[in-house]
This record gives structure tokens, C-alpha cells and sequence, in this order.
């Protein structure tokens, strides 16, 4: 199947989901209840799933440290982009914000790269407007398909090597940890990855450990 170009990808839009609404309205009262919010993850379910498989090593290291997951599940860039300009992130300052985001674009609409890195793009340019002194994590695209030469997970790394030009190392910093996910040909196995897409509750540790050092070093 050819990849499709698609401008979907950049229009803000709620999901039609019936619970994604009520989330998206949960999370607003969540963030105005707490006191401060100094650490953001912001993302699809890879990072909703913090809630459920990385639940403990949340508590290990992210609830001390004042932070708030506001991963939906199937969200691609232009349901984020909706949640930015609808409120999620005004009236707060974090020191640091984690974004994961673009799987969902290139897997279930199968968005050319382009379209997906320029998605990607335009949430980061409303992060800028609305968290101009947040230091922004920039995650690759996490690697998906058993084996590196499926379509999916070309089309992941193609939209990896665009959004890696994003980084200005100031603001913004792009952090590509998909080898620790990775056999040493590339492949993602069920030990990993159970569907080959979201991580088991065991690499939730893997994932945090990786980001620890830029964390420490800011927040």
C-alpha cells in the first residue's frame, strides 16, 4: 500500500471516542488542582500507559517530582494538537516536557513521513508559544513490527530521521532510545513489545532509566 499524504495530520481535532472528551476534561482539573507541575508526558498510549504496565515506576519516579501524564489513548498529532490549543497546558510551567508522539499517524492512516514530522513540527511550535522556558524531550517515534525492514516500522524510522533536525539543543532535545527495545538485528520481540507496538510493563523501567540523566540534569 502506498503511503498516503494527508493534511489531517496538522488540523486540530478532538477524538470521536467516547471517552476521550471526559479525559481531556479530567486532566484540565486534574492540572488546576495541583499545587505545581514541574514534569509533562505528553503523548499516544505508549503514554497513557504509564497509568496502567508503568503505574510502579511512575511512583518511583515521576510522582515525587510534581508530574502529570497527559498520554490518550490513539492520539495522533492532530488530536494533541487539539488538547494544546483546548487548554491542557495553559496556566502551568513545567521544567520539562516529555513528547512521544506520531505512531498512530503512520499506523493507522499510514501518514507519509513528511506529513507525520511536520505534525510533530506544529505541536512543538504550540509548545514553544505556550511553554517558552519548558526544556522539550523530543522522543523517537518508539520501534514497532517484529523485524526492521516491515513497512510500519520504516515509515517510524523515516519520520525519526526528520524530526531529529528539530532538536536546537536549547530548548529542544531529541532522544532516540528504540535500540534498547531492539535484539542485536533489529527486531523487536513479544518479550518487548507483546502486540510489537506498546511496551510490556517491564521496559517502563528501561524507558525511565534512559531518560534519567537528561531529568537530573533539569528539573
Amino acid at each position: 500500500m502506498k503511503e498516503m499524504s494527508s493534511s489531517a495530520a496538522l488540523l486540530p481535532v478532538p477524538q470521536n471516542s467516547v471517552w476521550w472528551l471526559p479525559r481531556h476534561e479530567e486532566k484540565m482539573a486534574l492540572k488546576a488542582s495541583m499545587p505545581r507541575i514541574d514534569l509533562v508526558f505528553l503523548g499516544d498510549s505508549i503514554t497513557q500507559a504509564w497509568e496502567t504496565e508503568g503505574a510502579d515506576v511512575w511512583e518511583e519516579y515521576y510522582a515525587p517530582r510534581h508530574a502529570v501524564n497527559l498520554g490518550f489513548n490513539g492520539d495522533r498529532t492532530e488530536n494533541v494538537l487539539w488538547r494544546l490549543k483546548n487548554g491542557e497546558v495553559d496556566g502551568i510551567n513545567p521544567k520539562v516536557l516529555v513528547l512521544l508522539i506520531g505512531t498512530n499517524n503512520t499506523g493507522h492512516r499510514q501518514d507519509c513521513a513528511q506529513d507525520t514530522a511536520k505534525g510533530i513540527e506544529d505541536i512543538l511550535k504550540v509548545l514553544a508559544e505556550k511553554l517558552p522556558t519548558t526544556k522539550i524531550l523530543l522522543l523517537a517515534i518508539f520501534p514497532r513490527s517484529a523485524k526492521p525492514t516491515q513497512k510500519l516500522r520504516v515509515l517510524n524510522d523515516a519520520v525519526n530521521l526528520k524530526i531529529r533536525h528539530f532538536a536546537d539543543n536549547e530548548r529542544v532535545f531529541f532522544l532516540d532510545i528504540n535500540a534498547l527495545f531492539l535484539d542485536e538485528e533489529g527486531r523487536l520481540t513479544s518479550d518487548v513489545m507483546k502486540d510489537f507496538l506498546h511496551p510490556n510493563a517491564c521496559q517502563y523501567r528501561v524507558w525511565a532509566e534512559a531518560i534519567e540523566a537528561y531529568l537530573q540534569k533539569w528539573l
